[in-house]
């Protein structure tokens, strides 16, 4: 594509805008590619903002653009490996976002398309935590509508490919695409390597023009200095201050990216709920208008791995705050600074809010697996390759305690919200069985619990006073030269001030190892017991022949009741290698429970021998859990799980007129309807000649009420399992019953007859007397029985 040297870059935008409508895309990136090499910064300028929004899609959604969330490799070879060139970190898109971050150019990005505690804050006027917002709100002109941010080229462009996460719309159900192998996800992971490296000292610089290589230029400093992050300031706005020349340290021209990249996926991924709302709830339940995706989730800690790593790749001498100085490189600031300043805080109240409205399903491994990547930074550092492999748990070592002491609502109080969760799902399910287990095979580390048990003790120490959190807001006046505050070395006050700044002043702490976080365990572990057994009970059950027993049903010949199998899990869909993992998880996972609360072996008898005890003498479920109140029978919190994970159940009985029952699923709506009105009318019409016939002491009589009369009237019972006592029904003359012919099953019989019966040139008429026939050799045979039976029990 050959653009005039001199045209109008309004110009150059129609005609990449018709390109991109005309063009296949291999072709397409080949032309973006040949302008961005070819043209400068003052007319790249205008087509930037449609060049970013037709590659991430718009921030509605509405536009898809590259669809990078459902771009793979194996599905789409082609267009997988020109997009990931193309917008690779040394590849031509980042080459023009350097290119035009060299002559200081900014764009508006709307403030209505932040998470919503950020977009609220600044329509109050009330400045946001991170640094990232500083000095960058834009009010719009007289007439105007709506708030922007004046972001540079590099913040721009990853704000749409951060947001571009959420913004489009969630992938159908039925497009099974694994988020691990999407052009997105793999952009994400290489963005964190290159920019957040875990080897070097520096980002590797990129070249910004053909003839050589050269690092891209920081932003500008702005008029309002790039403010600080809760205590600190901006890593290179700090080390910048303790020099006497930029050029004095390479590094400080690259920090910057790292920063803003960091910044910018914690601002746009984890901060969609509110601190302050959540303090002010004491709730993780506050009504927020964002849900996240399982997709969402995964990238999130594909971030929180890559940062653990980070952080964690500081070598020794460098790890412990004690060696901090002014020497120090600002990306070795950075790697020990990122954790606590950016991610902690945000990162605790999406976990709270996860953990509080996630369905409760088998969806929530994701966050399950994202919480635990967080709780286990040492398997993210490097002497982590050194370990054994022997089957034994390696001890957390003790380097670890700080991390641990400063995160200690992520292990203790989100614990405890997983107990609850726990408590409400149905344990027989396989995957739901693994959750448990995972999670306790993480405590069960060896010194992990001793470590959090010495982190509440120093929480529970003498209080101190903590300063409450105060809003900053735009007319704010401060000085980023501000040296660092000193370093707190008193371990008690850094948990005290972990938790009180996440949870309030006047918060209420559960301890971990407290007695009723300990009744919450032992009634898991109950569960846990139960649900082994119902997993055996449902194997023993299902293990007979399931299709055969279905057929016998749909015949006619074997149980038709929905209640005779357990509902609500998914060991039915495994078979028997289903009912083993599900064993071995509940199995290892009891044991892991043990080992971290110290619970005896004889607890976790008497736990079996009661459940042992629940069960009749002929091995079935008895009623669920209950208490006898003055109106009959009250379930407890454990019956209500029983009942609505299908684990045991009351008999109900249809105790009502069996012609005007629900029309059942197995049966024609019409058909019923029809045959009800057809019978309803031959009642009416025959009722006294029936009732003469059926009021008969010789065979014909029998042979009527056999018909005419429902079985087992006398045989009803009160729905209450309390006091069980028969009924009397209310008297019914004899009638006629047609609605056996509306059934799905009687019609496929019936069809199936005449269709054996053509195979032997037997015609329709001929069948049907056959069958007539047969039909009344069968209820004279019943009606003898039925006789037979009353006489005996006179």
């Amino acid at each position: 594509m050959a653009f005039p040297h001199l045209q109008q870059p309004s110009f150059l935008l129609a005609s990449l805008k018709a390109d991109s409508v005309n063009k296949p895309f291999a072709q397409r990136c080949q032309d973006l590619v040949k302008v961005i090499e070819d043209f400068p910064a003052k007319e790249l300028h205008a087509i930037f903002p449609w060049l970013v929004e037709s590659i991430f899609g718009s921030l509605d959604g509405v536009l898809v653009g590259w669809n990078l969330r459902c771009l793979q490799g194996r599905v789409n070879p082609v267009e997988y490996s020109i997009a990931m060139e193309f917008l690779d970190p040394s590849g031509p898109m980042m080459k023009l976002v350097y290119k035009l971050q060299a002559e200081d150019y900014n764009f508006d990005f709307p403030v209505s398309c932040l998470p919503g505690p950020v977009k609220a804050s600044i329509q109050e006027n009330v400045l946001p935590d991170s640094p990232l917002y500083h000095n960058k709100v834009q009010f719009p002109p007289t007439g105007g509508i709506g708030l922007n941010l004046a972001l540079n080229p590099f913040e721009y462009y990853m704000f749409f490919f951060a947001l571009s996460l959420i913004s489009q719309k969630p992938m159908p159900m039925s497009l099974h695409v694994r988020t691990s192998d999407c052009a997105y996800f793999i952009l994400v992971d290489r963005y964190l390597s290159w920019f957040l490296p875990t080897e070097g000292s520096v980002p590797p610089p990129l070249s910004s023009s053909p003839g050589g290589s050269s690092p891209s230029p920081a932003p500008r400093t702005p008029a309002m200095p790039f403010a600080s992050y809760g205590l600190h300031t901006s890593l290179l706005k700090r080390h910048i201050s303790h020099q006497t020349s930029v050029n004095a340290d390479p590094a400080s021209h690259e920090i910057w990216r790292s920063e803003t990249l960091l910044q910018v996926f914690v601002e746009m991924w984890l901060h969609h709920y509110s601190l302050e709302m959540y303090q002010k709830m004491q709730s993780p339940h506050a009504k927020e208008s964002f849900t996240p995706t399982e997709e969402h989730v995964l990238v999130v800690r594909l971030l929180l791995k890559h940062l653990h790593a980070f952080a964690n790749s500081l070598k020794p001498d460098q790890a412990s705050p004690s060696t901090h100085s002014h020497a120090t490189s600002p990306l070795e600031e950075f790697k020990r600074a990122a954790v606590p300043r950016f991610v902690q805080q945000k990162l605790y109240v999406f976990l709270q809010h996860c953990f509080g409205h996630w369905p409760l399903d088998a969806s929530f491994r994701a966050v399950l697996e994202m919480w635990l990547s967080y709780l286990q930074p040492w398997r993210y550092a490097p002497e982590k390759q050194a370990q054994s492999s022997d089957a034994q748990p390696r001890s957390v070592s003790e380097k670890w305690a700080p991390f641990i002491q400063e995160n200690l609502l992520v292990y203790t109080k989100l614990f405890v919200s997983f107990l609850n969760r726990a408590l409400r799902t149905d344990l027989v399910s396989p995957k739901n069985a693994l959750m448990v287990f995972r999670v306790a095979k993480v405590f069960a580390q060896p010194n992990l619990t001793e470590m959090i048990q010495r982190g509440e003790q120093l929480f529970l120490e003498p209080e101190l006073i903590i300063p409450h959190r105060q809003h900053r807001h735009f007319t704010i006046t401060s000085s980023f030269l501000s040296p660092w505050p000193p370093a707190v070395t008193d371990a008690s006050f850094k948990v005290k001030s972990h938790v009180y700044s996440l949870e309030g002043q006047d918060c209420k702490y559960t301890p971990m190892f407290g007695p009723e976080v300990r009744t919450l365990v032992l009634r898991l572990a109950q569960l846990i017991t139960q649900a082994k057994q119902t997993a055996k009970s449902i194997s023993d059950q299902c293990v007979e022949s399931p299709a055969s027993r279905s057929l016998l049903s749909w015949l006619g010949f074997g149980t038709t009741d929905p209640n005779s199998c357990y509902p609500g899990n998914d060991l039915d869909e495994m078979g028997q290698d289903s009912v083993r993992k599900t064993d071995e998880y509940l199995e290892k996972a009891l044991e892991y429970l043990r080992q971290i609360f110290r619970l005896s072996e004889a607890q976790l008898a008497q736990l079996t021998l009661a459940l042992g005890n629940a069960q009749d003498e002929n091995g079935k479920q008895q009623l669920p859990d209950c208490i006898v109140g003055e109106e009959g029978l009250i379930l407890t919190p454990l019956g209500r799980y029983q009942i609505i994970n299908g684990l045991r159940r009351f008999e109900i009985e249809y105790q009502g007129d069996l012609e005007l029952q629900p029309i059942r699923s197995y049966e024609i709506t019409s058909l019923v309807r029809a045959l009800f009105r057809l019978s309803s009318a031959i009642n009416r019409r025959f009722a006294g000649q029936m009732a003469a016939l059926c009021s008969r002491n010789d065979f014909l009589g029998s042979f009527c009420r056999y018909h005419l009369t429902e079985p087992a009237l006398s045989n009803r019972h009160l729905l209450s399992p309390v006091g069980r006592r028969q009924v009397a029904s209310p008297a019914r003359g004899p009638r006629l019953s047609l609605r056996f012919l509306g059934s799905y099953r009687t019609l496929l019989l019936l069809l199936m007859a005449f269709f054996v019966a053509s195979l032997f040139c037997i015609g329709p008429l001929s069948c049907s007397l056959l069958l007539v026939l047969g039909y009344l050799l069968y209820a004279i045979a019943m009606t003898l029985l039925t006789e037979r039976g009353k006489l005996h029990q006179l």
